[in-house]
């Protein structure tokens, strides 16, 4: 993916860097050092387990509820009782309509029991994770440009592990919320940390590319929850069944941690592309060096080098007046409509399937590769369309993307809760990758509506927003529920109807939303070059000073 400098105007066509062109001539295998590729190999695989820890929760809810006894009941099949061959239906909406099934012995062949729905499932996945996640990853941001990286990340990766592994050994309900509250502390590490020893170890040239590999953690290690989720705990480990699905992951993330601590160095730190002079100047990041005999980092750029800073003043003043404008409000707006239905759908994917009555051994065997090709390249087309097709059309044609995007998904994500199987499996292919072109082009947009000098702290803005409004999106999902129940609708249907409304749903309202920011793009635009302009006068005054 692209990433976006001073210079570059939306509605003229782009020019290459130096850098870049260089890069182009000489080949990347030339200019990209072995130990750089170590190094993003690490953070890839925490980035992977990071996901992978985080949706474990989503994959093992049903097994876990039943045995730590928390959230909404529902009838289930007893698979310890004999059926003899005949089909039965366990979908009664009350404990005694339930345990009415009988089979030729006069044995109820179903059970009522905790399906792991409910308020108390959605605040884990939401308020528990998502409020000290977005909140600590503020302060861990600020940290990443004064303390030491790399043992911060090692730091936060062991401690998200260890919160892993312990939501195997947990036995009460607040327990459960407690180590899910630190696994989002924890988390919060990886990726600012990450990204800015990626930003150090790669030039500007292969940034892009860099942090485009380091994003396939989200998708392997989405996919990868539902293979060990389903298949730990179907294997039933010394008779512990979920517990050992966390456990397992825990184990090599602690390690990784040690690795990450002992060999990854400390780079030099680069200046920071985005946040340049008022001239447009580029960071060219120069080949890391590790850390010196005292183990402090080294000493980067020369301070008399270095280009004036946006005064915090300025910077706040800039951001506020960007996001107050009617473009950035409505891009918020649709961006965190859509980061909802995502929300809602990964956290309900798995017990969707398990109301609908499909095996565990079927959902881990599609869904332990449909998210990571269909999102993977869903991202890669998104960027494609962003970066190649659309980038000498302007604003205007990335925004007609997303409204495109997000209206032929929606047909295919209702689609994954209207067909059956296999079929509700497939049509999740092109819902994410159709679905998923949004992540990147919106940042395109986004980033293109505020100056170059304040585009990494609008990003960390705008996704602070979604994050906090579309991860919290999870808890309409009860009382949705609950309101189709009270019209007679069983557990099941009522748990598909909420999810008509919160993921194909959202996908069209978004879409909408996405659309109206086209009324207002180009008078923001206007605007944002004013606002370029008042930071650039700031730093000329700084130098002159």
């Amino acid at each position: 993916m692209k990433r976006y400098e001073a210079e570059d105007e939306p509605l003229l066509p782009d020019k290459k860097t130096e850098s870049q062109s260089s890069a182009v001539r000489r080949g990347w295998w030339q200019d990209v050092k072995p130990y750089s590729m170590y190094v993003l190999l690490t953070l890839l695989l925490a980035y992977l387990f990071n996901q992978l820890d985080r949706y474990m929760l989503a994959i093992t809810i049903t097994p876990l509820s039943q045995d730590l006894e928390f959230g909404d009941t529902k009838c289930f099949k007893n698979d310890s009782v004999p059926d003899y061959g005949r089909e039965y239906k366990c979908n009664g909406t009350s404990h005694d309509s339930c345990l009415g099934v009988l089979n030729v012995n006069g044995t109820s062949v179903c059970k009522w029991d905790y399906s792991g729905q409910g308020w108390g499932y959605q605040i884990l996945a939401g308020p528990v994770f998502i409020l000290i996640y977005t909140v600590a990853g503020i302060f861990i941001g600020l940290a990443a440009d004064h303390w030491n990286r790399k043992l911060m990340l090692a730091g936060c990766l062991v401690l998200w592990s260890v919160a892993t592994l312990l939501h195997g050994l947990v036995n009460e309900y607040w327990q459960l919320a407690i180590v899910r509250f630190i696994l989002g502390l924890g988390e919060a590490g990886c990726t600012p940390f990450a990204a800015s020893l990626i930003a150090d170890y790669f030039s500007e040239a292969y940034r892009g590319a860099a942090l485009g590999i380091y994003n396939f953690g989200i998708y392997f290690g989405y996919s990868l929850s539902y293979a060990i989720g389903n298949f730990i705990t179907l294997a039933d480990i010394n008779g512990q069944g979920w517990r050992w699905a966390f456990i397992l992951p825990g184990i090599p993330g602690i390690f990784l941690g040690f690795l990450i601590a002992v060999t990854v160095r400390e780079p030099r730190r680069s200046k920071k592309s985005g946040e340049n002079g008022a001239q447009g100047e580029k960071s060219t990041s120069s080949s890391p060096s590790s850390t010196s005999s005292s183990g402090k980092e080294g000493s980067g750029e020369s301070r008399s080098s270095a280009p004036p800073k946006v005064p915090l003043k300025v910077k706040a003043v800039v951001i506020t007046k960007a996001f107050l404008s009617p473009s950035l409000l409505l891009l918020c707006l649709a961006g965190s409509i859509r980061n909802a239905g995502g929300y809602v759908w990964a956290y309900n994917t798995q017990p969707y399937f398990d109301a609908a009555g499909v095996s565990k051994e079927t959902t881990g065997s599609f869904m332990s590769w449909i998210p990571l090709v269909g999102g993977s390249l869903g991202v890669l087309f998104g960027g494609f369309i962003s970066d190649r097709i659309v980038k000498r059309r302007g604003l205007y044609a990335r925004i007609f993307v997303l409204v495109a995007s997000q209206f032929l998904a929606a047909p295919f994500a209702a689609g994954a809760l209207f067909l059956d199987v296999p079929w509700s499996f497939i049509s999740l292919i092109p819902a994410n990758i159709i679905g998923e072109m949004w992540v990147g082009v919106t940042l395109a947009v986004g980033v293109e509506l505020v100056p170059a000098q304040v585009r990494t702290a609008a990003v960390a803005v705008y996704l602070f927003i979604i994050t906090n409004i579309g991860g919290n999106v999870p808890l309409l999902v009860p009382p949705i529920q609950h309101s189709f129940e009270d019209r007679g609708w069983t557990k099941a249907e009522s748990l598909r109807g909420a999810l008509y409304i919160l993921y194909p749903g959202l996908f069209v309202l978004g879409g909408f939303l996405f659309l109206l920011t086209l009324f207002v793009v180009r008078r923001d635009q206007r605007r944002a070059e004013l606002n370029q302009s008042l930071v650039n006068s700031e730093l000329n005054d700084q130098t002159t000073a």
